[in-house]
This record gives C-alpha cells, sequence and structure tokens, in this order.
C-alpha cells in the first residue's frame, strides 16, 4: 500500500494532501458503497462496538422480564417495557454485526495490501 499513496506537502513539509493510485482509489471508492460499512470510525472503535452490551442495569431488568413472562402476565407497562427492550437488543445487535463486518472488510483490505 506504500507505493499506492503519496502524500502532497506544502512549503514547511507538512502533508496536505493525498495522492492515490487508481487501483486503491476504486477499492476505497467501492467501499463507499456498501451501506452496512460504519466508516468514520477507528478500528479500536470499531472493535469496542463489536464487543459492547446493554448496560448491567438493562440487562439485569429485561432478564426478569422475561422470566416474569415465561412465568405469568405481564402487566400493559411491563410488557411495553420488555418490547421496547427487545427493541434496543435488535438494535444493538444489527450494529454490532455492522461493525464486526466494517472490521472484516478492512482487515482483509489490509491483507491485500
Amino acid at each position: 500500500m506504500s507505493d499506492s499513496v503519496q502524500y502532497v506537502t506544502n512549503a514547511q513539509g507538512e502533508k496536505v494532501g493525498v495522492l492515490l493510485d487508481l487501483e486503491t482509489y476504486q477499492q476505497l471508492t467501492n467501499l463507499s458503497i456498501d451501506s452496512e460499512l460504519l466508516i468514520g470510525l477507528s478500528l479500536d472503535e470499531l472493535q469496542a462496538l463489536a464487543e459492547s452490551s446493554l448496560f448491567p442495569k438493562t440487562q439485569t431488568q429485561l432478564q426478569e422480564l422475561l422470566i416474569k413472562n415465561s412465568e405469568t402476565n405481564l402487566s400493559n407497562q411491563e410488557a411495553e417495557t420488555l418490547d421496547r427492550l427487545l427493541v434496543q437488543v435488535d438494535q444493538l445487535n444489527i450494529v454490532k454485526t455492522r461493525a464486526r463486518y466494517t472490521l472484516n472488510i478492512f482487515q482483509n483490505k489490509q491483507q491485500e495490501a
């Protein structure tokens, strides 16, 4: 990859631009087409996101409501809370999956370079 990227510097030697070879440019622009990629996050941020979980208090509340739901009928308010928490779990799992997917794509690109 070092041959595929060249930096443009100003008179003070500061990097002010980047030149990419055509293949690298096409690879990078093709990444932006994939709407599942989480662009703009560092590898550390993606890793943290991929390993994230519910707040412990929320996880405990979810477990209690699931147990209560399997044993008895929940009140309307409890059922609404359970539904809301399950939606949060689903959304968190989607974002975690997208973070893992993005990490895999970037790691594969680094291995190819």
